[in-house]
């Protein structure tokens, strides 16, 4: 029985131990997870800054930002950004070709939540269709 208790105790310290240390893991809170462009002219690319903030107590290290396809090219703070400072991801779609688009972008870093997504979308149009 002794056994048993020291056994869930130590679980217990364990479950504790890792709960306090999410709560100090930096955290992103952007100003908006999704930018729709609506329409825009063929042939003229577009950028949107996705602005964020740090809500943790460790510094957020942003590790890569992969975008859905070649025609989306994304750049990012690759500092480290400590608690309560801002940080950007822009984002710039090539409008090459006419029709809607809905891309992805995905970010790694160390923040609580590891993988993190961001949209953009919208719909490219001719000079015929305006």
């Amino acid at each position: 029985m002794k056994k048993f208790i020291t056994v869930c105790a130590v679980i217990m310290g364990f479950a504790v131990m890792t709960a306090l240390r999410a709560d100090q893991q930096p955290e992103f809170k952007f100003e908006k997870e999704t930018n729709d462009f609506g329409k825009i002219a063929q042939g003229k690319p577009v950028s949107y800054d996705f602005k964020f903030t740090n809500l943790g107590d460790q510094p957020l290290i942003i590790g890569d930002v992969q975008s859905s396809c070649g025609c989306t090219v994304p750049k990012f703070t690759s500092t480290p950004i400590k608690k309560g400072e801002t940080g950007v991801i822009s984002v710039t779609y090539n409008a090459a070709a006419p029709g809607s688009f809905n891309k992805a972008l995905t970010i790694k870093s160390n923040a609580k939540t590891p993988v993190k997504y961001l949209y953009i979308k919208g719909e490219v149009v001719t000079s015929e269709t305006k």
